[in-house]
């Protein structure tokens, strides 16, 4: 036989294996409670252009058949104990789905025969999702950093590529962190990420060509941290932090880490300038976000007077009273003609009247609605397990507890798609330990419905990946740049900023 037809029969077995669909058993006892699947995809609602929700049950059953019944067909998948569907019966399923509903029926196969289970709905909404999304990879391992990347995922499918991996630099005796990956409006053409330590400063894809820029001056206490692009201009706000970690030993949140100093500056990309924005000098300033319009400036600060006694450093000091760091909502306008800042005003006093800390702000793309993360104190609620998920509704300044999306444990990092019609976080709801993205739909009404976990193709995927997933961005597109050029490009040295005042 030749090798040809070998191939052409082999196509045909796998293509024929992959579309095999179970038979619905029969006699089945009925169980009145919904299964145990994992991830917990139980009437939520998705995207119309989503990639397929595949799952594990998490029953005491041998095999499972999973009926989907969607207008107009009905299809069924399952083997063992997982339900992976074919990604282009998906499509079609979505298609028929859009703007309705997906009943999935689970049934089980136990010691003494079939049973069913209660049916659940997904359904599916009429509003896409931007095709891309970025995060860090990261081990859990608090203070080491090797093989870092950022990665992007493409949520129509399965795909995922390296952005950049800091292991094309890293040697064993000079190691590199990277992070905070952003993006001017969603586009990656203007984009950026931080490398730390060995071959350290700030990558940057300008009208996507590549600088590397060290955001350090005599006028700043550090280079830039946090990052904001401008949603029009060729400007970048950052915050400049002075920053540490300390450890618990009983405590549930392990970690803390402590904002000593910082302050908030605007670079001007096409002249290499960075300007002071606030340097307050007992004002704790950082996370700055713009309003889509760009004549806004929302950022957080916590109010800090250090007892500034000869026998403690401020680290120390800061180590010792780092719960009381709360911090409040502020704004400011810009003026895009002179490139200046005006009328900074508090918005939302959440240290005074609620003892509680704000961080991570984030506005709609209408700009009606700004999400953020809110705990007891401090600056970087990841760790914390009480963080959740807020919203302020920009014209009356009314703040309202995001149920629908927060859980027992930490939810941080909020963020919106170009759309606006889906918010993703960072959540610790699985086990504690990892974050992993969460996506919910925020509909016409202002609702935000129950969030589900970023698909994968394997639904044991998030059981023993055991890393995390750090500060999820919606984008329109991939990043274009190869890692391999990234790589180069982190080899050369910075380009000093220079620091000006305005």
């Amino acid at each position: 036989m030749k090798l040809n037809n070998i191939l052409s029969i082999t196509f045909i077995i796998l293509l024929l294996m992959a579309c095999d669909h179970p038979a619905v058993p029969e006699n089945a006892q009925k169980e009145d409670r919904l299964p145990k699947i994992s991830p917990d995809y139980t009437e939520v609602t998705i995207p119309c252009n989503i990639c397929p929700l595949n799952f594990a049950v998490q029953e005491n059953v041998s095999e499972v058949v999973a009926k989907f019944t969607y207008p107009g067909g009905e299809l069924t998948y399952g083997k063992h104990q997982v339900v992976q569907i074919d990604e282009m019966e998906w499509k079609d399923i979505l298609k028929a789905s859009k703007g309705s509903s997906i009943q999935v029926e689970v049934y089980g196969k136990t010691a003494n025969g079939w049973k069913v289970f209660k049916p659940f709905n997904i359904y599916v909404a009429e509003d896409s999702i931007d095709n891309y999304i970025s995060y860090r990879v990261i081990q859990p391992s608090y203070v080491a950093y090797e093989q870092l990347s950022i990665n992007q995922r493409d949520l129509t499918s399965f795909d995922e590529t390296e952005i950049y991996n800091n292991m094309s630099v890293s040697t064993e005796g000079n190691g590199q962190c990277i992070n905070c990956h952003s993006y001017q409006n969603f586009q990656t053409d203007n984009m950026l990420f931080h490398m730390r330590q060995g071959f350290g400063g700030t990558m940057m894809a300008v009208n996507g060509q590549l600088r590397k820029v060290d955001l350090k001056t005599d006028s700043t206490i550090s280079a830039g941290v946090y990052p904001a692009w401008h949603p029009s201009m060729s400007l970048i706000a950052f915050s400049t932090n002075k920053t540490g970690q300390s450890f618990h030993t009983k405590d549930i949140n392990k970690i803390e880490v402590q904002d000593t100093y910082s302050d908030l500056i605007l670079y001007d990309v096409e002249k290499n300038e960075v300007s002071n924005i606030s340097n307050k000098l007992e004002e704790l300033e950082v996370f700055p976000t713009w309003s889509p319009d760009g004549k806004k400036l929302y950022y957080c600060s916590a109010h800090f007077e250090y007892h500034q006694t000869d026998s403690i450093l401020p680290e120390t000091e800061m180590i010792q009273r780092y719960k009381e760091v709360k911090y409040d909502l502020w704004q400011a306008d810009f003026n895009p003609s002179t490139k200046k800042f005006s009328n900074f005003e508090k918005i939302y006093n959440a240290a005074d009247s609620l003892n509680q800390s704000v961080t991570l702000p984030r506005v709609s793309p209408n700009g009606k609605f700004l999400l953020f993360a809110q705990a007891e104190f401090g600056c970087f609620h990841v760790w914390h397990n009480d963080a959740d998920i807020y919203m302020m509704d920009l014209k009356t300044k009314k703040v309202q507890k995001l149920d629908a999306v927060n859980s027992p444990r930490s939810e941080s990092y909020p963020t919106w798609s170009s759309n606006g019609r889906w918010i993703m976080v960072d959540s610790r709801r699985d086990d504690g330990n990892y974050t992993r993205p969460y996506i919910a739909y925020f509909d016409r009404n202002g609702k935000v419905h129950k969030p589900f976990e970023v698909p994968q193709k394997d639904p044991n995927f998030y059981t023993f990946f055991l890393r995390s997933f750090n500060r999820p961005e919606f984008m329109k597109e991939p990043v274009k740049i190869s890692a391999q050029e990234f790589a180069r490009k982190a080899k050369e040295d910075a380009v000093p900023a220079k620091f000006v005042t305005r």
